[in-house]
């Protein structure tokens, strides 16, 4: 399934609460067939005296058919950054959301456990897999400029 950004990517720098640090924000659809397929933020950590890393939640759902047509929401979500013994970056699931507020957007917010055993988790990483190779911010912050 050939996958395309949406027109509407948009990003933002704030400041991290625990250390200080700008964090770069990036989000948009991603379309599957010239249609909204699933919904992504990529958070780009420049903590101090920390690893360098990205965390990208990816949102599947219906889209575009009202704003109350959410009930089918699901989130994973993985950290992408340094590993003990691996030579690069590498891609590692967590709990989705977790710096977002609980809301119809994000829908259910799997933890670990349950993205390894959700029958989407393929798709998930088709899209993370997406967004890393090419969103120009999140490409740059994990692979450099």
């Amino acid at each position: 399934m050939p996958l395309t950004f949406g027109p509407d990517r948009q990003t933002r720098e704030f400041t991290c609460d625990c250390c200080g640090a700008p964090i770069e924000r990036a989000w948009n659809f991603v379309h599957a067939n010239g249609a909204p397929y699933a919904l992504y933020y990529a958070n780009c950590y420049h903590h101090r005296d920390q690893d360098h890393d990205a965390w990208i939640d990816v949102i599947f759902g219906t889209w575009g058919v009202g704003p109350d047509q959410w009930d089918d929401h699901i989130s994973f979500a993985c950290r992408v950054g340094p590993v003990v013994d691996r030579p690069g970056p590498a891609s590692t699931l967590v709990t989705a959301g977790l710096v977002n507020p609980d809301g119809p957007l994000f829908g259910h917010k799997l933890d670990r456990e349950a993205a390894l055993q959700h029958p989407r988790l393929p798709e998930f990483w088709q899209v993370s897999d997406f967004v890393l190779e090419n969103d120009p911010l999140v490409r740059g912050h994990i692979y450099g400029r």
